[in-house]
């Protein structure tokens, strides 16, 4: 364990559980999550080499070895979309040098430490594929960490959540009802030796989407870094 991580737990011990039951839930004192690299929480190698893998996928540099990085089972959620399985992951991870001609990291700040949880300030410059036109986002990033690969040298991911202000995510409307369809059907649309590894994967335990009434529902309020 480094100086900065805690042994606090937030999620079942059971890796057996699907994705869906390691949900990160919060909500923000501020929508402000522009990272500040000098004040980073240290990580152990093992985590520095995960949290290394992710930046890598983000900036458009997938491959399977860092798709692995998460269990079968996984859920990926964003402002955009909700895949509840690694092959869906995949397809979302290999069809961004797609869209994007380039996706620049401008910096991370690691905010929370915990023994099954990590999160991250994130900054990303995506740049739109034939349309010269860039944007920069900020995020918060929590990766709930797989019970079984903990104390791995190849620690794996359970969900994936990327929040975009202070608010969470209701899983619920049209908006959710876009982000899961996109992410079923972007799968069928890849031409893709890479993500067809991970097809056995979409037949991974699921359950039940967890639905809330709002974006604050059963989500904490939080203040990052100072928690």
């Amino acid at each position: 364990m480094t100086d900065s991580q805690t042994d606090k737990v937030h999620f079942p011990n059971q890796s057996g559980q699907p994705g869906e039951s390691f949900e990160p839930r919060q909500t923000s004192t501020s929508p402000d999550y522009h990272p500040n690299p000098s004040s980073s929480l240290p990580l152990s190698p093992a985590r520095q080499a995960l949290l290394s893998d992710i930046i890598s996928l983000y900036s458009c540099q997938p491959t399977v070895e860092r798709v692995k990085r998460y269990t079968a089972d996984c859920v990926y959620d964003d402002q955009f979309v909700y895949a509840n399985d690694r092959y869906k992951m995949a397809a979302q991870w290999f069809a961004l040098p797609k869209l994007f001609s380039r996706s620049v990291n401008l910096g991370v700040e690691v905010v929370r430490n915990d023994r099954d949880l990590i999160q991250f300030k994130n900054e990303q410059l995506w740049k739109f594929r034939g349309l010269g036109k860039e944007t920069t986002i900020n995020g918060l990033v929590s990766l709930s960490l797989d019970p079984d690969t903990l104390d791995s040298d190849f620690i794996q991911v359970k969900y994936h959540k990327d929040q975009a202000n202070e608010k969470d995510y209701s899983h619920d409307g049209w908006g959710f009802s876009f982000k899961k369809w996109q992410a079923d059907k972007v799968p069928s649309l890849m031409d893709s030796p890479e993500v067809e590894e991970f097809k056995a994967d979409q037949r991974a335990a699921k359950e039940p989407v967890r639905k809330y009434e709002s974006g604050t529902a059963d989500a904490p309020k939080k203040d990052f870094p100072n928690m």
